[in-house]
């Protein structure tokens, strides 16, 4: 109960602490002059991924993105438009939804500037996009063609969780 009016909300440290939360990541479709795009594979987990992380507490998406650019690859490029927006809903061990938000990378010459952070990630390539399904999760596959067409459609793409991208 609020005591200063004697109305029955809650203080607003209670209310917030009632509210849902949920976790966030940030990546970038980064692609070479010829449209493949640049998949990234990190040394803790079984599958490629598009560059990028998850969002530090307070961190907003867009710099979160920049920032894992610079550290994961040594690219100090900003993040560029929004593409698309991915909410998953709560799966196995992660008990609450996830947002992923995919800026434009832009496009990289040949990825001889990138500069690999070893302790992080084991390799990078850039990959056709039809074949970005033997390299990725299943969960994140559609947000890869989401996001060539949000570039190409120059929009951002709504994606729920486990639907394909727009046609």
């Amino acid at each position: 109960m609020n005591t200063a009016t004697g109305a029955g909300f809650l203080e607003p440290a209670e209310w917030f602490a009632s509210l849902p939360t949920v976790y966030l990541a940030a990546g970038a479709l980064i692609t070479d002059p010829s449209g493949r795009v640049l998949l990234v594979k990190p040394n803790y987990r079984d599958h490629w991924a598009v560059p990028g992380g998850i969002c530090e507490q307070g961190e907003p998406p867009h710099e979160a993105c920049a920032r894992e650019l610079l550290e994961e690859l040594g690219l100090p490029i900003p993040a560029g438009p929004l593409l698309v927006v991915n909410w998953t809903a709560p799966e196995g061990e992660r008990p609450k939804s996830m947002m992923h938000f995919v800026f434009d990378g832009g496009t990289l010459r040949d990825g001889s500037e990138i500069r690999l952070q070893y302790e992080e990630l084991d390799e990078y390539r850039f990959v056709e996009p039809g074949a970005v399904t033997s390299y990725l999760p299943d969960y994140s596959v559609p947000r890869i063609g989401a996001a060539l067409r949000a570039r190409a459609e120059r929009t951002v793409i709504y994606l729920p969780s486990g639907e394909p991208y727009p046609a």
